[in-house]
């Protein structure tokens, strides 16, 4: 399952999110990711695993131009990136790459002027070295602004799961032809007790990350990118590729949404309250 973006390219429905994972152990993540069938890793300066990351790809047998690979720059908590040309040639050095398919802003800041910001990601995508941009923890009102400046976005990476419904800002986005990919998308684990998705995954003999996985890629334009600690983890995420949910089944889970929040930063914007 693919999801459609902006122009030409298409993004894979589940990546790897390798937030958490770095060195070694990150780089045998990927590469075994690579191996089982993924092809869509997601990673950011921030996480300090770019390296690691260009590493296993390098040592990968998949072609560079299967792979969609995501980095962001300008976290409030790295250094200031006043140069973005400089800051994205690195992560291609890191990453062992001439592009990245898609380059997202990693938090909205007010100290950094937006449209500064996406004015150089419009140069760095018009050098050929970001093939998509777009932005990640844009509340609604962050995301209709950044459209007033880039009208053709590609994507927002936000937090959704089941306990959040992130429904304004899927109207939005749909409405724009952005994607939007899901982090956090198992609550770090708080959801894999829930009743009501427990007895969907004893009907389906899924496993509970299976169902709130599936729930997601197979609603319109969202993609998510779940963190793994193990390769058997990064097996039994992938096959939700492969199973589909009934209309009641999603209604249920939908109606689970209850404000949850789990990424709640200082330096976060103002949120959505739905």
């Amino acid at each position: 399952m693919e999801k459609e973006l902006v122009g030409k390219y298409t993004m894979p429905g589940i990546g790897f999110g390798t937030l958490g994972n770095v060195g070694d152990a990150c780089c045998a993540l990927v590469e075994a990711a690579l191996a089982e069938g993924y092809r869509y890793i997601d990673t950011s300066r921030y996480y300090g695993n770019e390296e690691a990351v260009g590493k296993a790809m390098a040592r990968s047998s998949v072609p560079r131009g299967d792979v969609w690979v995501t980095t962001k720059l300008l976290h409030p908590r790295t250094p200031p990136q006043p140069d973005l040309a400089l800051e994205l040639d690195k992560s291609l050095r890191l990453l062992q790459t001439d592009y990245v398919d898609l380059l997202l802003i990693h938090w909205p800041n007010p100290e950094v002027p937006l449209e500064w910001a996406l004015g150089e990601f419009v140069k760095l995508r018009k050098q050929g070295k970001a093939r998509t941009i777009g932005v990640s923890n844009f509340p609604t009102a962050l995301v209709r602004q950044a459209l007033e400046i880039v009208g053709d976005l590609a994507a927002n990476q936000v937090e959704y799961h089941p306990y959040l419904s992130q429904r304004p800002l899927l109207e939005l986005m749909r409405s724009r032809g952005l994607v939007l990919i899901a982090h956090s998308p198992l609550v770090r684990g708080k959801i894999l007790d829930d009743p009501v998705l427990k007895d969907i995954a004893g009907q389906r003999k899924l496993s509970v990350a299976q169902v709130a996985l599936r729930w997601i890629v197979q609603q319109e334009r969202c993609v998510a990118i779940p963190g793994v600690q193990n390769v058997e983890q990064l097996r039994e995420n992938l096959k939700v590729l492969d199973v589909a949910l009934t209309k009641d089944e999603m209604a249920a889970i939908s109606a689970l949404a209850r404000g949850t929040r789990i990424v709640d930063p200082q330096h976060g914007p103002a949120w959505d309250t739905a």
